[in-house]
Parts: structure tokens; C-alpha cells; sequence
């Protein structure tokens, strides 16, 4: 069986790979070249129709096709092009289909329902982790939850003896690792001080560790420590309780239960980690969500690791089974970053995710892996005006041939990115004064999906729209201006990419319901009968 080839999806990357620098700016001929080779390269595609031995699920949380867009352009552009040539490493994947992302019973989703879907191919309602919509939100009943619950690809992997993975900048209890390993009717019963007295569910935290099927998760590794810490303990690296009431210390109990276990809170606990001397490994790096990838290094004061470097350390333990392993690798924070109205940590916490990917490519064989890149669900987040090409992609909408940036009706610039809704509102509202809006950390605002909020700063107030500078667009703490003062931007309900290499990737094409990504993963995988007898259709 041949290796898919892989080729360039954008023609004037394919440029670049011919021969033509990127500095210099190609001919008529060039381009003509360039998009006369993409189709070449494509008649010589060869669907891989093998079994998968390994699946690896990479979900950039809130990745819409703007993000992907204005991701790619802020990459190149780091890179010193124009930026608008480049691709991300999952761009070059030869098969993509787009998903609709709407639950059940919501047109704009949140995480919940989405990932349930992807993870265990039935479309549920809003807040569902793993369970079908036919119970009630927040359902207490753990009798009711068994009856109604989803198999999950991840859980039926494990059914097969094969290792399983979970990976994510979010807590590892958030919606979307959650769903791959739990089941409840609300997303935010992460810990059990998060339930209602006399609800017999257990707690998101708790299922990661009480997770029996072939001896339990391989790995974990994401944010969330003060679900896992009882309330008397303090937390080792900023001395906060623990939020479980219950006593429990899942963090010890993770080692004390599997063999060959460690469990990391720190860098350098997770680099000295030997993949071929520990099965089971449980990273737990902050109390809540891990820093964006922007903040990692300068901020954390104990030390985390990236996206990439946990997604790698995943793979050198779970592929040690020769039965093949799933992996879910999630980059959590993207969606965080655009709830606060921050472009410039949901640009850089997406090329974080594509680095995690073209890392994990290097690692596996394309003949026996099949990997998927795609998002929950979008934002509100638009790429707008006239802008020349290669104009910095956060900065103001300057035109062809202009010497100062466009200007509105107002007489004032406007940025290329923005938010048709959420906190960078520059008008005055009940919660922030008139003027431009800074991102801030820590915060004292959130919203439901549980992200760490920001707090409004506010420029010199202005009636309207504000004047901006090049600097203070430009600033990576400038919240870019939206039309609808929110406290919290919000989910967007179009259609999102789906990126797919590997065994049985030529299986996405055209539009597709969301669910339909798990059953491509259980088809490479052979799975597919075993969930449809499971549910006892």
C-alpha cells in the first residue's frame, strides 16, 4: 500500500516548495505553474483503505475556518512572508470535510454536545457530556445516567486492549477531554463540591480515576489540579485549597492504583519522565486551566510543558502496546482566548496546536495512524476590510497603494480582526467605561464555559468608536473591538473544518454532521459493529 502523498492544498505554497523564494514575488507563469502541479499532485493521491492502529483526535477548541485563517497569516508572517502563502501542518492534510456543529437541542453549541458527538457519534444536547438528550439537564441520579450514557471511541478502544490518551491546555475535567471518559448531564460537575447535595453521579475528576476498563487511562495531561485535591491540602505551587470535599486525593490514588505510575505537576517532574520505565502518567500542571501557550513561559511559576511537548510524551508511552492506542489532544485555551476578545492568544495558542501536530506526524507512521484536526465549534471572529496583502494581520486595515490605514465613516481606523460580539465593546456599557479594552490576567470575570474571564481597562474614554494607533492594536494584550458589549464573546454557529490523514481519511468528503467523525474513527479502527450492537439498535 502506498503512503499518501501529501501536497499542497494553497497553490502559492506550492510555490515555495519549487523553488521561488518567498521575498521574491512570483510571475503570471509562477502561479499558473503552481496550480497546474496541486492538481498533478492530487491525481496521484492513494486512499489508505487499511485498519488503523492508532487514531489520534486533535481538537483546537473554538477553531473556526477565521481562526484557521488568521492563524496561518500570523505564522507566516512570524515567519517573515506576507503570511497569507503559508499553511499550518494540518493545511497539507489531503482530505478535509466541513462538520455542523449544532446539539440537539442548541443552533449555537458549546463543547458538551459537540465533543459527545464527535466521540461517540450521536449528537446530544447542550451540557450532556457522553449522555443521550432524552434526560433532564443536570440529571443527579447515577441510575439514570448508566441507563442513558454513550459509549465513547476512547472507552471502546480500551474494550479492545488498546492504550488510551487524554491531552489538553484546558483542565482535564473541562467538556471536551471530559467526554472521551465520562458521562453526566451537566459539563460542570467537575469535582464533587461542584454537585447538588444528594446527587449519586459521580464527579468528572472522580471517573478519570475510577475508570476500570483494561486497567484504566494511560494518560492524562491538561490543567485542573484542585478537582483532584481535598480541601484540606494546599496546592503545591500557588498554596490554594483543594476544591474536593469528599478527602479524596485522586492525585495519590492515580499512583497508588496503577503500576508503573507517576503523577507531575511541574516541568521538570514531567521532563525527567522515562516513557520506557511508566505506563500511567497523570500531569496536572495548574489548578484550573494551564497558561496560553504566549504566557507558558514567562509566567508560570512552577513550570509547565507545551501543547507539543505533552502531546509527544503521550505518544512515547501509548504506543509501547503493540494493540495500538487512541489519543485525544485538545488545544483547549484557543477558545478561552476568544471568549475574552483576544486575538493575538487564540492565534498563538492555534499555531501552538499545528506545532503539537506536525510534532506527532514526525513521531507516527501515516500508514497504520489515522489523524484528525478539527474544532468543536467557531467563534464570532471576522477577518474584514481591504487590507494589502501581507498587512499585519493584527494591526489596522491599510489598503493597496495607501499610505495611512483606511478609515470608516468616522473618519477613524479599524483593525482587520474583530468580534461581532464580547468584552472589546468601545462603548460604554453597565460593566466597562468608553475606549479601547486591554486583556488582563488574573482575572475577576468569567462565563459558563468556566474560562478565567478577564477584567475591561479602558483607554482615554471616547464618544464612539476610539482613535487607535498601530501600537496599541499591535499591543498582544489589545482586546479587538466588537459590536455588541458582552461580558464574555461568544460561540459562532457555522460549519468548522475537519483536516484528516492516514487510514480511512478519503472516508471525510463533502458536509457532515458532527457525529459523523466518530464513525470514521471506529471504522479504521473496526469498532464500528461493536458500538452499533453496544447501543442495542
Amino acid at each position: 500500500m502506498l503512503l499518501i502523498k501529501k501536497f499542497s492544498v494553497v497553490a502559492v505554497t506550492t510555490l515555495l516548495t519549487v523553488g521561488i523564494a518567498q521575498a521574491d514575488e512570483p510571475t503570471p507563469q509562477d502561479w499558473f505553474k503552481a496550480g497546474r502541479k496541486t492538481v498533478v499532485d492530487a491525481m496521484h493521491l492513494h486512499p489508505n483503505y487499511r485498519h488503523a492502529k492508532n487514531v489520534i483526535l486533535f481538537i483546537g477548541d473554538g477553531m473556526g475556518v477565521s481562526t484557521i485563517t488568521a492563524s496561518r497569516i500570523f505564522d507566516g508572517q512570524q515567519k517573515g512572508g506576507h503570511g497569507e502563502e503559508n499553511s499550518l501542518s494540518f493545511e497539507k492534510f489531503p482530505y478535509l470535510a466541513l462538520s455542523k456543529t449544532y446539539s440537539v437541542n442548541q443552533q449555537t453549541p458549546d463543547s458538551a454536545p459537540t465533543m459527545t458527538a464527535m466521540v461517540t457519534g450521536v449528537k446530544s444536547n447542550d451540557g450532556f457530556i457522553s449522555v443521550n438528550h432524552t434526560i433532564l439537564r443536570s440529571e443527579p441520579s447515577a441510575n439514570v445516567i448508566d441507563a442513558n450514557k454513550l459509549a465513547t471511541i476512547l472507552e471502546q478502544a480500551k474494550q479492545n486492549g488498546m492504550s488510551a490518551g487524554v491531552v489538553s491546555t484546558a483542565r482535564i475535567t473541562h467538556a471536551t477531554p471530559a467526554a472521551t471518559y465520562a458521562h453526566t448531564a451537566n459539563r460542570d460537575w467537575e469535582a464533587d463540591s461542584d454537585r447538588p447535595a444528594g446527587a449519586t453521579v459521580p464527579d468528572i475528576a472522580a471517573q478519570l480515576i475510577d475508570f476500570n476498563i483494561s486497567g484504566g487511562i494511560e494518560v492524562a495531561l491538561g490543567g485542573g489540579r484542585a478537582r483532584f485535591m481535598p480541601s484540606t491540602t494546599n496546592d503545591p505551587e500557588y498554596g490554594s485549597a483543594g476544591k474536593r470535599k469528599d478527602g479524596r486525593d485522586l492525585t495519590a490514588e492515580w499512583v497508588s492504583k496503577h503500576s508503573k505510575a507517576d503523577y507531575v505537576w511541574n516541568k521538570a517532574q514531567f521532563d525527567a519522565i522515562d516513557p520506557n520505565k511508566t505506563d500511567h502518567l497523570l500531569g496536572l500542571f495548574e489548578p484550573s486551566h494551564v497558561h496560553y501557550e504566549a504566557d507558558r513561559i514567562a509566567h508560570d511559576k512552577a513550570g509547565e510543558p507545551s501543547l507539543t511537548e505533552m502531546t509527544t510524551k503521550a505518544i512515547d508511552i501509548l504506543k509501547k502496546n503493540q494493540n495500538g492506542y487512541f489519543l485525544m489532544v485538545e488545544g483547549g485555551r484557543i477558545d478561552h482566548a476568544h471568549h475574552a476578545g483576544n486575538a493575538f492568544r487564540a492565534l498563538s495558542d492555534t499555531q501552538q496546536l499545528a506545532t503539537a501536530v506536525a510534532a506527532a506526524v514526525k513521531k507516527i507512521n501515516l500508514e497504520d495512524t489515522l489523524v484528525i484536526v478539527t474544532a468543536d465549534h467557531s467563534h464570532v471572529f471576522t477577518i474584514g476590510g481591504y487590507p494589502v496583502r501581507g498587512n499585519p494581520i493584527l494591526g489596522l486595515a491599510q489598503g493597496v497603494g495607501e499610505k495611512e490605514p483606511t478609515v470608516d465613516l468616522l473618519g477613524l481606523p479599524y483593525t482587520t480582526l474583530s468580534y461581532a460580539n464580547g468584552p472589546g465593546y468601545t462603548g460604554e456599557s453597565n460593566q466597562q467605561a468608553a475606549g479601547s479594552k486591554l486583556f488582563t490576567t488574573p482575572a475577576t470575570l468569567g462565563w459558563a464555559s468556566g474560562s478565567e474571564g478577564h477584567t475591561p481597562t479602558s483607554y482615554k474614554p471616547a464618544l464612539g468608536r476610539p482613535e487607535l494607533s498601530k501600537d496599541r492594536v499591535e499591543n498582544h494584550d489589545y482586546l479587538q473591538e466588537s459590536i455588541v458589549p458582552m461580558g464574555a464573546e461568544t460561540h459562532a454557529a457555522e460549519d468548522v473544518a475537519i483536516f484528516a490523514n492516514g487510514p480511512q481519511a478519503h472516508l471525510f468528503h463533502g458536509i457532515v454532521e458532527q457525529n459523523v467523525i466518530y464513525h470514521v474513527m471506529a471504522e479504521a479502527l473496526g469498532l464500528s459493529e461493536q458500538h452499533y450492537y453496544h447501543h442495542g439498535k
